[in-house]
């Protein structure tokens, strides 16, 4: 088991979420441990909630104008592409590019970095996605070097999906600045989530922590980069992982932005929206670890991921879902709770023989590596069984 500095664990009083949270996506390229940084809250109130308080006072109607405006320094009229937008085909990236297309007017190039292994919904999707309207560029990482990063993320620092996130935090400038495309939307932001941790900046500038001077600080799946020759992973395999270098000054030419700074709405509105403008289809059946059906749908791993993150933090899949609808106003605190105790932490079966397969680990080795990042703080172990010393529902 692993000691945790953070050991009072503290849960948020308006949502559900927890302190024990990571802040940011990424996780700590430059170090190899991915799990130092968490959530703060103060008062008994996480970021994410406060920062839903102050959208009260936003006036939106003035936002979209920045936005227009914003847009209109980026459009381009003979046709070629004026926005990068970075996504899978999920719910998200259907309203965005399909808003940016057909209600502004923008002529955007969608780009995707695969997933481990597609699932027959995800690929559907995000074929669904192509035939709205849309050029896409799909970025396929070498198999075998990217089930080697998967691995070695996995035992490591245990973060199967620390490979795919650097691959796509990392394509989209890259290829705007190949493409000579000066805007990069996502729609999605950690400041909406979590706690402070956003990837970009809320005001819509490139942040430059995402860029490195210094590739001799990076790690990949705790491994640093001058060690991974030892695995037969060479410079130019990591390529497509690697940071942009700040000292580049096409850099400066960027603009990120994140749509819900600009725009109001919410993943079940996007859910709605997709479904009505697009063939987007949901899970037959809920997704393993929460209660619902519409979101992270297209990889075989996507369940494993969120299973790590409740090994490591004592909160799950249905408290990311159930915290954000909290702040939304979908469903109460009450509900949120007794869904946490319901789903959190699901073990991740419906693919578990193909994960097995794909890292190339025993059942046994893949549940010793588990137990191995318990924190001593979170977990306890009653005779055979592993349970939680605290959790969101034991406290209600």
């Amino acid at each position: 088991m692993r000691e945790n500095p953070l050991e009072n664990i503290v849960f948020c009083k308006k949502c559900v979420e927890s302190n024990q949270r990571f802040m940011g996506s990424i996780q700590h390229l430059d170090t190899k441990d991915n799990i130092k940084q968490r959530a703060s809250i103060d008062d008994g109130i996480c970021g994410a909630c406060k920062y839903f308080e102050s959208k009260k006072k936003i006036n939106w109607a003035e936002r979209e104008k920045e936005l227009i405006e914003i847009l209109n320094k980026h459009r381009r009229k003979d046709g070629t592409y004026d926005v990068l937008i970075p996504g899978s085909g999920g719910k998200d990236s259907i309203y965005l590019s399909h808003i940016l297309k057909y209600k502004y007017k923008m002529n955007p190039l969608t780009v995707t970095w695969a997933p481990h292994i597609y699932t027959d919904i995800g690929w559907h999707n995000f074929q669904a996605w192509q035939k709205m309207g849309f050029n896409n560029e799909l970025h396929t990482p070498n198999p075998l070097i990217h089930r080697k990063l998967t691995k070695l993320a996995f035992v490591n620092i245990l973060h199967p999906f620390q490979p795919f996130v650097l691959g796509q935090a990392n394509l989209a400038p890259k290829l705007a600045l190949e493409k000579k495309i000066n805007l990069i939307i996502y729609g999605d932001a950690y400041f909406e989530k979590g706690v402070g941790g956003n990837l970009y900046s809320i005001s819509g500038h490139v942040n430059k922590a995402l860029f490195h001077t210094n590739s001799e600080d990076l790690y990949f799946g705790g491994i640093h980069i001058t060690e991974l020759e030892k695995y037969k992973i060479s410079k130019n395999d990591i390529y497509p992982y690697m940071p942009l270098k700040n000292k580049e000054r096409e850099i400066e030419k960027l603009t990120v932005l994140n749509l819900p700074y600009y725009l109001n709405y919410n993943p079940q509105s996007n859910f709605y929206y997709a479904s009505e403008n697009s063939d987007f289809k949901v899970n037959p059946y809920r997704s393993e670890g929460t209660y619902t059906k519409y979101a992270s749908l297209d990889d075989k791993l996507d369940n494993l991921h969120f299973y790590t993150w409740f090994i490591k933090t004592g909160r799950g899949r249905a408290t990311e879902d159930a915290a954000l609808e909290v702040r939304n106003g979908i469903i109460t605190r009450k509900e949120a709770v007794a869904l946490i105790k319901k789903y959190d932490g699901e073990f991740p079966n419906r693919y578990f023989k193909e994960i097995l397969e794909y890292l190339d680990l025993s059942e046994e080795n893949f549940h010793k590596i588990i137990d191995s990042f318990r924190p001593q703080h979170i977990w306890k172990k009653n005779k055979d069984k592993w349970e939680l010393k605290q959790a969101v529902w034991m406290k209600n």
